[in-house]
């Protein structure tokens, strides 16, 4: 096990191997920065969640949250391994219906839908909307009347319990943007508005406490909580039919974490959910969870070329990759913590401490604060380990750089499953001028007969 990573090792060249690819080779091929997820682990992550919540709960389903990382391939992934969906916007839903991912197995989040991504939902059929607020309650029984069909949903809660998480990544608490608080009764009222709507079916409950989880307590007490709470709606002659209980489960970034495993995780959520049905005396309805980062943070690494080297002298040593917060925004944004090996020479000992800086126009743009590497030369290949959650999906153009490609591997092949960005792509919606589009079509075709530069 190499670095505490079973899915690593090093191959005959003495290089970083992934999914039986040799990573610098992989690197060389590609360009960097580049995403590379590992398909293998991937589907295992999946097929554990889904065989193991079934076999723990034969009315329990699991979703793939999205936001942690969606493309056409991994929809096409999340389908095939029998999970269903949870996407949060329009774009979203777009990529997975172009996918072929089926509608009915869709779960729409989001605490602002707008009516467009409202009616784009209702007009494809999506399985359920995960209501937020009073206003999205109107909307969403405005669009379904005009659909002339009802629609399936569930009301968002907000348990008030702690995830003893990143405050940015928590959102289960009274004070939050998203959904309606359990302990001042917001819950309850909104409940009873959706259901005095017209076109609106309630099918139950959703809640999500944060994200990155690393302990199982806080879970387990929104699980309780929800279930206290469909069994109080009993009275009113109200049945729950389905509880979503969101996702969360953390992953490793650094050997100081220690997140429990999909068995644990499984254990905690579902044992607290059949024990507190029993307990409440109410029928145990069907179970939602709803993974994302442990489905593929682990699953994805980042591959960055070194350039230049600045050592300071009794402060510190800064090692500056091709890539940085327009690829992987969370350390500015949360401090997130990672570590990091060289594809190219992964034996060779660790013995200096340096900082890894991105090349974005920030001083800000730190990957990594310290870390431990062997000397580094410009050249060197930088493997940063657990990148494939909130890396691709939350990347951005910030200095006009393009955005990288996504590269997957399973069983020792490779192959593109995002295109990298070109500069082209990066200034493809920019509206010039008519002098100046002129003067660069002009230019185009007396450089190579290209008209690339057409005007509208």
């Amino acid at each position: 096990m190499m670095f505490g990573r079973s899915y690593l090792s090093e191959n005959s060249r003495h290089h970083l191997a992934m999914a039986g690819c040799d990573l610098a080779s992989i690197a060389k091929k590609h360009g960097t920065p580049l995403y590379v997820m590992n398909e293998d682990l991937i589907r295992h992550n999946a097929r554990n969640l889904v065989s193991g919540a079934s076999s723990r709960y034969a009315g329990c389903d699991v979703a793939y949250a999205g936001k942690a990382f969606l493309c056409g391939w991994m929809c096409e992934i999340a389908a095939q391994e029998g999970m269903r969906l949870d996407i949060v916007s329009g774009g979203e839903l777009h990529t997975a219906l172009r996918a072929g991912f089926p509608p009915e197995h869709i779960i729409f989040h989001g605490n602002n839908k707008s009516m467009q991504e409202i009616l784009y939902g209702v007009e494809c059929g999506v399985g359920r909307f995960a209501i937020d607020n009073y206003l999205e309650i109107q909307m969403l029984s405005d669009a379904a009347r005009r659909a002339g069909r009802e629609v399936d949903v569930l009301i968002r809660v907000a348990p008030g319990v702690e995830a003893h998480t990143h405050r940015y990544i928590e959102t289960g608490m009274l004070d939050s943007k998203f959904g309606f608080a359990l302990e001042n009764g917001e819950a309850s009222r909104a409940f009873r508005c959706a259901r005095e709507q017209g076109y609106l079916r309630v099918r139950g409950f959703h809640c999500h406490i944060g994200s990155q989880i690393l302990e199982t307590t806080g879970l387990e007490i929104a699980t309780r909580r929800m279930v206290g709470f469909s069994a109080s709606l009993v009275a009113e002659g109200y049945r729950t039919e389905e509880l979503d209980l969101g996702g969360g489960l953390g992953v490793r970034y650094t050997q100081a974490d220690d997140p429990p495993s999909i068995d644990e995780y499984l254990d905690s959520v579902i044992g607290a959910f059949l024990r507190e049905c029993h307990r409440q005396r109410i029928a145990p309805p069907r179970l939602l969870l709803e993974p994302g980062r442990a489905v593929v943070a682990e699953a994805g690494v980042t591959l960055y070329t070194i350039g230049a080297i600045k050592d300071i002298p009794g402060v510190r040593k800064y090692v500056s990759v091709d890539g940085g917060m327009a690829d992987n925004p969370r350390p500015a944004l949360y401090g997130a913590v990672y570590e990091a090996v060289l594809a190219n020479r992964p034996g060779d000992a660790a013995t200096e401490t340096v900082a890894v800086a991105g090349k974005s126009c920030e001083s800000g743009d730190i990957v990594i604060q310290e870390t431990q590497l062997p000397p580094v030369e410009p050249g060197d290949i930088l493997c940063v380990l657990t990148t494939g959650a909130y890396g691709y999906s939350m990347a951005s153009n910030y200095n006009r750089l393009p955005r990288p490609a996504v590269v997957a591997l399973s069983d020792g092949r490779s192959r593109v499953v995002v295109r990298r960005e070109t500069y082209e792509d990066v200034v493809s919606k920019d509206v010039l001028g008519k002098k100046t589009a002129k003067r660069l079509l002009a230019a185009a075709r007396e450089h190579d007969g290209s008209t690339r530069w057409q005007s509208s």
